[in-house]
């Protein structure tokens, strides 16, 4: 997952769940600047001071400064402070009636409902899973998952808590991703968790992409924090990487012997230095093996006789 922010691409050869259509799209409430509207709001109330102070001459001020005070608290209720990096989503009456996103003092209809949602960028980490891999292994990972609410209107309404949705759904991802591929691949050419880091994160993103796209959530980024297998077979597994290391080292080193074989017996044949027949070349083909791999220091052996005596 790169960390511009993109979306990521589809992966057909990941296997995308099939989640539901959007419902409700997020748009712009409708609302004023605050200053005016608690400039009135204060006003109001001073104003309803005055005329119950009045009431004591004349009782209609009184009843004049409870319409006042009333009208004055109802506007004050449609004021919100909105800090940067949050939005209100509105309500009216059960309906959704847009959401604020810019930052300060903003008024809105006193008798709608605001809820507040944080657009700041999260992050979420995993406990430490442990599941089989393709192979049936069983391996512990965790991963860590960098992520912000893009619509609110999704956020708020196509999930009940868009916070756990985000965790299940990540943890689903993990696992689903995890028994879909080996710890280790056994063919050159396949993907593996441990040697295909890049590859696998990618196929991460693009299911928790799909994942979680319903609630209206964006994900940044998506790290795997943590693979091993599990202690049960640790060390078996660590002795099956060293046999296969001391496999590929003995297998270079032959291949580098063979190729001094050859390049030895071409140089003598080509000088002309002494004539070997099958027989001496065989044995020192054998000889020039066993210096090249071995590995021990070979012990040097004098022979005062001829090949074949």
């Amino acid at each position: 997952m790169t960390t511009d922010g993109s979306t990521p691409t589809t992966d057909p050869d990941v296997d995308l769940p099939d989640m539901p259509d959007p419902q409700v799209r997020e748009f712009t409430a409708h609302s004023i600047g605050g200053g005016l509207a608690l400039l009135l709001g204060l006003t109001g109330l001073l104003v309803a001071v005055v005329l119950f102070a009045a009431g004591s001459v004349n009782p209609g001020f009184a009843v004049g400064g409870a319409v006042v005070l009333v009208a004055a608290l109802i506007s004050l209720r449609g004021l919100n402070t909105v800090a940067p990096g949050e939005a209100r989503v509105v309500q009216l009456f059960g309906r959704y009636r847009g959401t604020i996103r810019q930052d300060g003092l903003r008024w809105v209809n006193p008798f709608t409902s605001r809820t507040k949602i944080s657009t700041r960028v999260r992050n979420h980490e995993t406990a430490v899973l442990k599941v089989n891999d393709a192979y049936g292994n069983p391996i512990e990972l965790a991963s860590v998952v960098v992520w912000k609410v893009k619509d609110t209107a999704q956020a708020s309404f196509e999930v009940d808590n868009y916070i756990e949705f985000v965790a299940t759904q990540t943890e689903a991802a993990v696992r689903h991703i995890a028994i879909e591929y080996p710890y280790d691949a056994h063919e050159e050419d396949g993907l593996s968790l441990r040697g295909n880091a890049e590859e696998i994160t990618e196929k991460l993103a693009v299911e928790l992409h799909a994942r979680v796209a319903a609630a209206g959530v964006h994900i940044i980024e998506s790290r795997f924090t943590h693979l091993a297998y599990a202690p049960e077979i640790a060390s078996a597994m660590l002795q099956r990487q060293q046999a296969g290391a001391v496999v590929a080292a003995r297998r270079l080193i032959v291949d580098g012997a063979v190729g001094m074989v050859e390049a030895a017996l071409a140089r003598i044949a080509e000088q002309d230095i002494v004539e070997l027949d099958s027989e001496r070349k065989a044995a020192m083909v054998s000889n020039l093996l066993v210096v090249l791999c071995g590995d021990r220091a070979v012990q040097p052996v004098m022979n005062t006789g001829s090949l074949y005596q």
